[in-house]
């Protein structure tokens, strides 16, 4: 036998856990109970887990239709074993779609080309019961062309520090939005953004402040110049995680 780096593709219902990433003084992330049950598969000593790397890192209470993830094992167990043993011993909100063994350089983050955000606000007459964990109800129900508007100015390569948290540290805040895409139907509105990459909550910072714009709180056209203020305090507020998904993830 002989490691293999394997590409996994995630599900998971965030509600319950802190994110994707290890977090001190917690065992509720995506990737520690991954860790967990490989470890367990490959019967590592305790302590001892195999490193997997997810393509992003969703914040708590955020959910994941595809995230993609790869680990380096040796093992002697076929992909759909793998993917099998996994499903057996994982929470019930957590799902392996699919195991494929990837080339050795393959990373699923650095390898990423670009990924797909949804978020997805309530506006029926009632309360969202059965979905209540997957949206957001707005106090009021926003004007679609105007967030239209607003979008226009958001896509593109530009400088997102006002829509980032933490923009002070020394990495870019410079990314670039493929599309934004705003569409009302039924009771829901979706807010779909593909982008080459997302900074930490700037999927629901765009969503609060184009939500802001909806409901006529701030104007669509002074988004541009809130994009080049850089200032955090001039966006909109962050959206709750309760209502973001991570849906694809780009590869070449």
């Amino acid at each position: 036998m002989s490691e293999k780096n394997y590409r996994l593709t995630i599900s998971y219902d965030g509600s319950r856990y802190q994110g994707w990433e290890h977090q001190p003084g917690t065992d509720m992330t995506i990737q520690g109970k991954i860790e967990n049950v490989l470890a367990l598969m490959l019967g590592f000593e305790e302590g001892r887990v195999p490193e997997v790397i997810g393509s992003g890192r969703t914040d708590a209470g955020v959910h994941a239709e595809a995230m993609i993830a790869n680990v380096i094992m040796d093992t002697p167990m076929k992909e759909n074993e793998i993917r099998d043993y996994l499903n057996r011993y994982l929470p019930d909100d957590i799902c392996v779609g699919n195991v494929s063994e990837a080339s050795p350089r393959f990373h699923s983050r650095y390898n990423a080309t670009g990924k797909t955000y949804r978020y997805t606000c309530y506006v029926g007459d009632t309360k969202p019961l059965f979905d209540r964990k997957y949206v957001y109800v707005p106090d009021g129900i926003p004007d679609i062309d105007r967030m239209r508007e607003a979008a226009k100015y958001l896509v593109g390569e530009h400088d997102f520090a006002s829509y980032c948290a933490h923009a002070g540290k020394k990495k870019s805040t410079v990314r670039e939005i493929y599309s934004i895409d705003i569409n009302r139907k039924n009771d829901r509105i979706t807010f779909i953004y593909h982008g080459s990459g997302f900074l930490q909550y700037m999927v629901r910072i765009l969503t609060g402040t184009l939500l802001e714009v909806g409901l006529g709180k701030r104007d669509p056209d002074s988004i541009p110049q809130l994009t080049e203020c850089r200032d955090r305090t001039q966006a909109g507020f962050t959206a709750p995680a309760c209502g973001l998904c991570m849906v694809k993830v780009d590869y070449d």
